[in-house]
């Protein structure tokens, strides 16, 4: 194992340096600063890039330090295959990123703040696919969620951007929440909170009593943030963001992260009925639901998005099939579509800038206007449909291989993986033919083809689709097989290439093609009928989730009305009620109420006479019959309390009670007649029942309280403690002042801070004279001025 050096813990800052320096740079150079700015995701891709030779291998890269050694929690790294790969692309596609942002953005007024956003996005998800601790990665999880907000919601002048952006934050952070959950169960269940040590644990992890619990939370996690069905809803509309934004979180990052956190947890989840059940069965439906969708769109980035959708379920029902060459093709299909639709993003945002439109219907053409967009769309389009030369073509002969089996399971599976990839083949030549070919359709725009700076980006990742499939041997040997070996937990190699393999993966490859021929052909039809059966069913998850906000604000203020009427005389009684609840129904529902103290039979006359005294003012207090003499009364009590303290040998806690209570009766007469309130007590009977009753209960559950607490044995070891170093260490002979100003200092200090913010805003109540009106101080107030006065 290998430590990571200061070089590479620079690079995994770098984003976020970036993030601070770009507004500065873009009002300096303009746009020209995506020239600059690329320097920086370029040089983080440059340090993975020289990992690549030791974690192919066998090697990883590990480093970090504990944070809080006593819960063994560590900010740590974690560097093989599968992180290094992700790092390579979140790297590397963001560097064209940045590159087009500067041309698509160009002259936007926030084009600083929107890079300081897409840097910051890209650091998060780094530090996620590179976290060792799941301390770490839960943290970075959270930021990816918070920074995509931003991002989503980056035009949050539209209600459009701002919707967007918080559904897709409530979804995610709530997904968020589920991971946190199911990463706790796992360190109950194997003691361990690095990922690394985790991939070792499978067995341990599969025999727990709590694995299903743990897997259900760890897939609500990942199942959310990957879009998969009935949550695939918010990736579609986070296409309100710019279309940088869609290239990149959306094929590369942040939906990826999901499918991530899938294929670490392959090693010490798979392998079990429930993981290759669960995982082919939502990735299964969310890749049919999502080609359907994406047949139903015409607008470009729409068709995408939902073929992304698709594609994600793809990825998942291939982790999770659970066959011998299954994560590879979950890997290598990862690659290709990172690559393909990444590309595919940029060119819609080339065509959309330059033509005004993002509407297939409303576009053709452009191939003599656009012919580098042109043939990069081409090349995407080959990849997306799975036809050689080009690295897609790959990764769907793997996925044929990984799940032709005779058994009916692998059969219904693979067919459901043939209508997937053949409708996401018919949108893939939609929007690589239609806007290009066919006769010339007059666009909002001028048409022309894009700068440098918005077609350097898909033209690269196009022409790595096809370099990746020509050297697929090199390839295979620095990038897939080092990432499957991670998924899969032991050394595996990935051998497929463009030689073509006779066979029944093949002939499954043609069918997919003839299949997406026909419905090609058809398209039109076949987007009228999904939309009319949409329609007919109505009700969907997009809708169900503003359903769902509204009812929970409805609720909330519900919940809201009740708890906080407005009326302080609910709330206290509230209060006191729960307080006494505290107090009494533990001890009476465990019985363990105290025994009560027998009368002392040698108690002195002055001992009695003090408790007379309290007796005494308890009755003044129900007598009174104004609020002033019942506050004057109340202190009574507390005189009393305190002349036992002084009959006990406290002198200094009694001199404190004396004060105490002589600044509560002060402080409580004087608010008193600053208050609108009545001369006497107009409660009715029933509300006078009630709140005795609760300050009965109360008084009564502390009582039962502390003579519980007196009856449990005596420790003194606290006591020993402050005697035996009170003078040592503070040099104090009186052990409670010690305790008070010393070892309790910080409390104290806080106390005193709580009785300086009552004294001020006393202080205030005392002092503040409004304008006076007829009635609006207190009728028992003999400074309120009269009509005569003024």
């Amino acid at each position: 194992m290998a430590a990571l050096d200061g070089m590479t813990i620079i690079a995994l800052g770098l984003p976020f340096i970036a993030a601070l320096v770009a507004p500065a740079l873009v009002r300096r150079l303009g746009h020209n600063a995506a020239w600059v700015l690329a320097l920086f995701p370029f040089f983080v891709f440059v340090r993975f890039l020289e990992f690549l030779p030791e974690v192919s291998a066998g090697s990883a890269i590990t480093g970090g330090f504990q944070w809080v050694p006593s819960y063994n929690v560590s900010f740590s790294w974690f560097i093989d295959g599968l992180s290094l790969i992700f790092a390579l692309l979140i790297s590397g596609i963001g560097t064209l990123i940045v590159f087009y942002t500067g041309g698509y953005l160009k002259g936007h007024a926030q084009l600083g703040r929107f890079y300081s956003f897409i840097f910051l996005f890209m650091g998060a998800m780094l530090g996620l696919v590179i976290s060792d601790s799941f301390l770490m990665l839960f943290v970075y999880w959270e930021l990816t969620s918070i920074t995509s907000f931003l991002l989503i919601g980056f035009d949050h002048g539209r209600e459009a951007s701002r919707r967007s952006a918080l559904q897709a934050l409530v979804v995610t952070g709530l997904g968020g929440l589920s991971l946190m959950a199911g990463l706790l169960v796992v360190w109950n269940i194997t003691g361990v909170t690095q990922l690394s040590l985790l991939v070792n644990l499978g067995d341990e992890v599969r025999a727990s009593p709590f694995y299903l619990m743990a897997l259900i939370l760890l897939l609500g996690g990942a199942f959310t943030k990957s879009a998969q069905f009935p949550f695939h809803f918010w990736l579609p509309n986070a296409m309100e963001a710019p279309t940088p934004v869609s290239a990149y979180l959306h094929s590369a990052t942040m939906v990826k992260a999901g499918v991530y956190l899938v294929m670490r947890m392959n090693p010490a989840f798979g392998d079990t009925v429930a993981w290759e059940t669960i995982l082919p069965v939502f990735g299964g439906t969310t890749l049919i639901v999502g080609s359907l969708l994406a047949i139903r769109q015409t607008d470009l980035k729409l068709m995408l998005a939902y073929t992304t959708v698709s594609s994600l379920g793809l990825m998942v029902m291939m982790t999770g099939f659970g066959s011998e060459h299954a994560a590879a093709a979950g890997v290598l299909y990862l690659i290709a579509h990172s690559m393909f639709k990444g590309a595919f993003f940029m060119l819609a945002g080339n065509i959309d800038h330059e033509a005004g439109t993002r509407d297939i219907t409303k576009l053709g053409g452009l191939r003599k206007l656009m012919p580098i967009s042109f043939l990069a769309a081409m090349a995407a389009a080959f990849s997306m449909g799975g036809l050689p030369p080009f690295f897609g073509f790959l990764s769907k002969e793997e996925i044929y291989y990984g799940l032709w089996h005779a058994d009916p399971w692998s059969i219904f599976m693979t067919v459901v993986a043939i209508v997937g990839n053949g409708l996401m083949f018919v949108v893939g030549f939609a929007i690589a033919i239609k806007p290009f070919l066919g006769r010339e359709v007059k666009t909002p725009k001028h048409a022309h083809e894009a700068p440098l700076l918005m077609w350097i980006g898909p033209a690269t990742l196009a022409t790595g689709g096809l370099l990746a499939a020509v050297f697929s041997p090199i390839f295979h040997q620095y990038v897939s097989s080092p990432m499957v070996s991670a998924v899969s937990g032991e050394a595996e190699e990935v051998t497929i290439s463009l030689v073509p393999h006779i066979g029944m993966p093949l002939l499954l490859s043609l069918v997919t093609i003839v299949f997406a021929v026909l419905v090609y052909l058809k398209v039109d039809s076949a987007r009228s009928a999904i939309a009319a059966t949409l329609t007919a069913i109505g009700w969907g998850p997009d809708k169900g989730f503003d359903q769902f906000v509204s009812g929970m604000v409805r609720l909330s203020r519900r919940v809201t009305k009740i708890a906080q009427p407005g009326q302080l005389d609910i709330y206290m009684t509230v209060t006191f009620a729960a307080v006494a609840v505290t107090l009494l129904a533990p001890m009476i529902i465990f019985d363990e109420l105290p025994a009560m103290p027998a009368w002392p039979a040698d108690a002195e006359i002055h001992e009695l006479a003090v408790i007379l005294i309290a007796f005494i003012g308890l009755g003044a207090v129900i007598a009174a019959k104004d609020r002033l003499t019942a506050i004057v009364s109340l202190g009574i009590q507390g005189f009393a309390v305190a002349l036992i303290f002084m009959l006990f040998g406290a002198p200094d806690l009694s001199f404190t009670q004396f004060m105490v209570e002589t600044l509560s009766v002060v402080i409580l007469a004087l608010v008193m007649t600053r208050l609108r309130l009545t001369l006497s007590d107009h409660r009715p009977t029933g509300q006078k029942i009630g709140d005795a009753t609760v300050a009965i209960a109360c008084g009564a559950g502390f009582m039962l309280y502390l003579l519980a607490v007196t009856e449990v044995p005596f420790r003194s070891y606290l006591s020993d403690f402050f005697i035996a170093y009170s003078k040592v260490i503070a040099h104090g002979a009186n052990v409670v002042n010690v305790i008070i100003v010393d070892f309790r200092g910080t409390d104290t200090l806080g106390e005193i801070a709580v009785v300086m913010v009552t004294g001020l805003a006393i202080l205030s109540l005392i002092r503040v004279r409004p304008g006076w009106k007829p009635g609006m101080l207190a009728e028992n107030d003999p400074d309120a001025p009269t009509e005569e006065k003024k």
